[in-house]
C-alpha cells in the first residue's frame, strides 16, 4: 500500500516558491537571529548587551534641536560631517579617517561586501559573533571559522592566506573584546596577526570602551587594519542605530563606494555627536558598569560557576555540576532574559549583561534559589 505524500501547508508552499525566486545563497541561508526583544512586560533585560543607564543628557537636547525646523524634510549629510569632526577631536585622528554607519552591524556589511564574495573568503574566530558568518552566506562567499585556543588566544593558522578548501582569505574579523568570552587580544598580539596576514583585518570594538586597552593605533600604523565601534553598548544608544569604522582614508575612500547613499538619520548624527562628545559622562558610566561587573564576577563564583575575566560589559560564565539551558529557562520564567549558548566543540554557557545593581541583585537572589530548588 502507498503511503501519501503529505500536502505541504500553504507557508511552506509559499515559501518554496519564493526561494526559487531569490539568489541560491539567500535561499540557503538560515538567517541571523538576534537576541530576544520581548515588547511590554516588566522584564529585567541581562541577554542583549544594552546599557542598563539613560544616555547623556546632551542626546535629548541634540536630538530636540535636530526636529527644530525644516530638519527631517531635507536629506541627512551622507558623510556626518559634523559627527566625524568631534569624534576626530575626540580620538586624536583627522575626520577622513572615519566612515559612519547605521550601528557597526551596518559597517560590517558594508566591509564583507566591499572585501569578499564568491572564491573570495571571509575568515573569523569560533566561538564569536555569529552574524559574520551570515554575511559572508549573504555574499555567496565562503567562510572560514578558526577555533580560539583554550586561553582564548589565536594561533598562526589564522594568518594563513588560504582556507583549508584553498579559497583566498580577503577579509579577516576579530571581535576584540569577543563575544561571548569576553575575553581581549592585546593590541601588540593583533599587530603581530596583522603583520602575517594577506588581507584586511578587521577589529570589531563594539565593546572596546569596556576595555583595557584598545587597537585604534594601529591603524596608523597598519593601512590594513580596519577599527569598528559601536553606539550600541557604552554610549546606551541601541534604540537609536549608530556606529562609525576608522581606517587610513584611502581604505575609506573605498568603503564610501560601497555605503548607502544616507546609511545615518539626521536624528543618529545629532545624537552620536552629542553623545561622543560628552566623555564626562562616558567615563562615569564606564566605571559604575566596571564595579558592577567585578561584583557580578565574584557573586557568581562563590555560586560555582566559570567565570571567564571580562572585558566587556557582559560576564561568560559555565557550571561544572549544573546544566546551563535549564537555568536560562528559570530565570526567563521568572521575567529575567540571559542569553543561552551553544558552540559545537566548546558546549554551552550563559553570557550575562552587566544590568543596573537592582537588576543584578535581582538576577543573583533567583539564580541562587534556582540553584538550590536543583
Amino acid at each position: 500500500m502507498n503511503t501519501p505524500t503529505p500536502t505541504p501547508s500553504p507557508q511552506a508552499a509559499a515559501d518554496a516558491r519564493a526561494a526559487a525566486l531569490v539568489r541560491a545563497p539567500i535561499a540557503a541561508l538560515a538567517g541571523y537571529v538576534p537576541g530576544e526583544q520581548p515588547q511590554g512586560g516588566d522584564w529585567i533585560k541581562l541577554n542583549t548587551n544594552e546599557n542598563p543607564y539613560a544616555p547623556s543628557p546632551a542626546v535629548a537636547a541634540a536630538v530636540t534641536a535636530a526636529l527644530a525646523g525644516r530638519t527631517l524634510a531635507k536629506y541627512p549629510d551622507p558623510v556626518a560631517t559634523r559627527f566625524r569632526q568631534q569624534a576626530a577631536a575626540v580620538l586624536g585622528i583627522d575626520p577622513d579617517w572615519i566612515l559612519c554607519g547605521n550601528g557597526s552591524d551596518d559597517l560590517l556589511t558594508i566591509l564583507v561586501r566591499t572585501f569578499v564574495g564568491p572564491g573570495a573568503a571571509l575568515r573569523m574566530p569560533t566561538p564569536s559573533y555569529i552574524l559574520y558568518r551570515t554575511l559572508a552566506g549573504i555574499q555567496g562567499a565562503p567562510f572560514e571559522e578558526v577555533p580560539f585556543e583554550r586561553d582564548w588566544s589565536l594561533s598562526d593558522a589564522f594568518t594563513a592566506p588560504h582556507t583549508a578548501a584553498g579559497d583566498v582569505v580577503r577579509l579577516a574579523v576579530i571581535a576584540n573584546p569577543n563575544s561571548p568570552s569576553g575575553t581581549l587580544i592585546p593590541p601588540d598580539s593583533i599587530a603581530r596577526l596583522a603583520e602575517r596576514m594577506p588581507c584586511a583585518l578587521v577589529v570589531d570594538e563594539a565593546y572596546g570602551d569596556f576595555a583595557a586597552s584598545n587597537c585604534l593605533d594601529l591603524v596608523r600604523s597598519h593601512e590594513r587594519v580596519i577599527v569598528t565601534r559601536s553606539f550600541s553598548k557604552s554610549y546606551a544608544l541601541a534604540g537609536l542605530r549608530f556606529g562609525f569604522a576608522v581606517a587610513q582614508p584611502a581604505i575609506i575612500r573605498q568603503l564610501e563606494k560601497v555605503k548607502d547613499s544616507y546609511n545615518c538619520d539626521a536624528l543618529s548624527i545629532a545624537a552620536a555627536t552629542a553623545a561622543i562628545a560628552d566623555q564626562d559622562w562616558l567615563h562615569e558610566c564606564r566605571s559604575q558598569i566596571l564595579a558592577t561587573r567585578g561584583r557580578l564576577t565574584a557573586a557568581l563564583r562563590d555560586l560555582g560557576f566559570h567565570v571567564q575575566e571580562s572585558q566587556a560589559n557582559f560576564v561568560w560564565c559555565t557550571h561544572p555540576d549544573r546544566p546551563h539551558r535549564p537555568l536560562y529557562e528559570g530565570l526567563k520564567s521568572r521575567g529575567i532574559l540571559v542569553r543561552y549558548m551553544h558552540y559545537a566543540g566548546w558546549g554551552d554557557g550563559l553570557r550575562i549583561t552587566v544590568g543596573t545593581d537592582a537588576e543584578i541583585d535581582r538576577f543573583l537572589a533567583t539564580l541562587t534559589s534556582l540553584l538550590a530548588a536543583t
